[in-house]
């Protein structure tokens, strides 16, 4: 894109951006490519875990874009819209996986090990502050089953509500609730683990104020 060009882009408003980009403007989806392309990474790699997978799914969802955006009708926010059809295009990347990978197993079916996680009523509780460092809480993410890592990442880091959640993987509110909820016990059981439980189920070092079952974390990949 010329500089000339650019700058005529950058005085347009997202919708105009938007509508030139459905009337087939080169330019239009460059400057759209610029604008979100680092968000839409972002999501991939917190629902994939890889930055090699996530810049392929990056990829995969500005195509999907380029054959969709006539889709677009200006019910929610072009950013609103484009995060979903960037999660629908990890899922769709999920579903494709060998079955040692899939994730539609671990979502729908789960494995009793992770179904009968206990819930260690009384025991002490893990909490986040400053003990576990960013890092350590990637990883552990990272240690989720596909399905339970998209779930969480969904609900608890994106802010999908369970309904939506439902929707997207053609499952009931009911078993999108139990299935976070069992992300959330087996990230709890991978930080304990990573923090040096001992055998009284007392960590070596003090635990802070917020508990793994809050949701909403603010996790930085962009600078991960």
């Amino acid at each position: 894109m010329s500089a000339e060009k650019q700058f005529e882009m950058a005085d347009l408003t997202d919708a105009d951006v938007v509508r030139l980009a459905q009337s087939g403007d080169a330019a239009a989806f460059e400057r759209i490519y610029r604008l979100h392309s680092r968000k839409v990474y972002n999501l991939c790699l917190r629902m994939a875990g890889d930055r090699t997978e996530a810049e392929d799914l990056t990829q995969d969802v500005f195509l999907q874009l380029f054959r969709k955006i006539g889709m677009f009708r200006g019910e929610s926010a072009f950013s609103t819209w484009l995060h979903r059809v960037a999660v629908n295009t990890v899922l769709q990347r999920f579903r494709k996986k060998a079955p040692a990978e899939t994730s539609a197993e671990t979502i729908l079916n789960p494995e009793e090990e992770f179904a009968t996680l206990p819930t260690e009523f009384g025991g002490p509780d893990l909490r986040l502050n400053g003990v576990i460092d960013r890092i350590t809480l990637h990883a552990a993410i990272n240690e989720l089953a596909p399905g339970y890592k998209a779930m969480f990442v969904l609900h608890d880091v994106e802010g999908y509500d369970h309904s939506e959640i439902a929707r997207m993987f053609g499952c009931s509110v009911g078993n999108s609730k139990s299935q976070v909820h069992k992300a959330r016990l087996q990230l709890r059981k991978v930080l304990r683990k990573a923090l040096g439980h001992g055998k009284h189920g007392r960590p070596q070092s003090a635990l802070g104020s917020h508990a793994t079952n809050q949701p909403k974390y603010t996790l930085d990949y962009a600078h991960a």
